[in-house]
């Protein structure tokens, strides 16, 4: 399974970008579908997180500013950024829980994309 991610770059403060990530590969099923960021110097953390179902969880750092979303028949999960900070600017990594086959389940990460937010 290969998590292919896309969409970073570089903005001012307060505007906006939309980062992609796409699975492909041997995919029964994908649970849970997460964006993680790590900025320099950093441990790297949560940023979102969308179940199959649609419920999501955000880090406190960006409630109400970041929106994660998915389509679970083309495998992809979307993270839209407004109101982008400094504070924001890190690698971006999605990661997925896939069931590779029924009732087996394995992690992955995406490659990373680089959020510059200037200010």
């Amino acid at each position: 399974v290969q998590l292919q991610a896309s969409g970073g770059g570089l903005v001012e403060a307060g505007g906006s970008l939309r980062l992609s990530c796409s699975a492909s590969g041997s995919i029964f099923s994908i649970n849970d579908m997460s964006w993680y960021r790590q900025a320099p110097g950093k441990e790297r953390e949560l940023v979102a997180r969308i179940t199959s179902g649609g419920f999501t969880k955000y880090g406190d750092s960006v409630k109400g500013r970041f929106a994660i979303s998915r389509d679970n028949a083309k495998h992809t999960v979307n993270l839209r950024m407004n109101s982008l900070e400094p504070e924001d600017t890190g690698v971006y990594y999605c990661h997925a829980e896939v069931e590779v086959t029924l009732n087996s389940l394995a992690w992955f990460w995406g490659q990373g994309t680089q959020v510059t937010v200037s200010s």
